[in-house]
């Protein structure tokens, strides 16, 4: 079997829709028709990668709540928002809960399966990487490619998938100003540049939670983003 991909849409066509375009492309795929089914599933089996709507049955925020809980449940595995709602503040709810990608119903079934495949490959990318470069560490940072983790001051970072991509492209080369297409294209990720800022501030909160003081990572104006070389 492939992949396990779950795909959790209240709407009957739409959820058979998107089940039979995933399937034919090899994925296993667990279509779920409203939270309480799925999240029972997610706490027997965690799929490889979660698609959600926001709206499911009669929770108007049953996906943004499902996420919350599948990341409770596990910081890495990939979530997708998939929904009719487009608004910047649902985006930005979305993220925020820990989504790696938000994409609305107008996408087309070639350009969600590319964005599916692109979030797999960098996983993959990571996996081969990690006998090159098992560990990065840079002062109070530490980054275990192998294990996915990341911890600051010896305390233990929660990103997800998408985020701790993004710092490791970082922090590879401080002080390096790194352009938000340069982030996409390293992380393997298409996404708009919103997107990547949400991305990033979410970042600097995590660490903050633990350093209020954490200020490594400077927003250089129209270029995109570094991480701070320290002397």
């Amino acid at each position: 079997m492939g992949r396990r991909i779950a795909i959790v849409e209240d709407e009957a066509a739409i959820r058979a829709n998107y089940s039979d375009a995933f399937a034919r492309q090899g994925y296993e795929v667990a279509a779920y028709a409203d939270r309480p089914a799925a999240l029972a599933a997610f706490r027997d089996r965690l799929p490889d990668l979660a698609i959600i709507d926001v709206g499911l049955g009669d929770e108007p925020e049953g996906g943004f709540t499902l996420c919350a809980e599948l990341r409770a449940l596990s910081q890495r595995v990939p979530i997708i928002f998939l929904t009719a709602r487009d608004s910047d503040f649902d985006v930005v709810s979305g993220l925020r809960l820990g989504a790696d990608d938000y994409l609305t119903k107008d996408i087309s079934l070639p350009h969600l399966l590319a964005r599916v495949a692109a979030l797999f490959r960098r996983l993959d990318v990571l996996a081969d990487a990690a006998p090159q470069e098992d560990r990065v560490e840079r002062d109070e940072l530490m980054l275990d490619v192998s294990r996915l983790t990341a911890s600051w001051q010896g305390e233990p970072v929660p990103l997800t998938l998408t985020e701790f991509w993004m710092v490791h492209t970082l922090v590879r080369h401080p002080g390096h100003v790194k352009s938000r297409d340069q982030l996409m294209s390293d992380a393997k990720l298409v996404v708009d540049d919103g997107t990547i800022t949400s991305h990033i501030k979410r970042i600097r909160k995590k660490f903050a939670a633990i350093d209020p003081a954490f200020d490594q990572i400077d927003s250089v104006y129209g270029a995109g983003y570094r991480w701070k070389a320290r002397a």
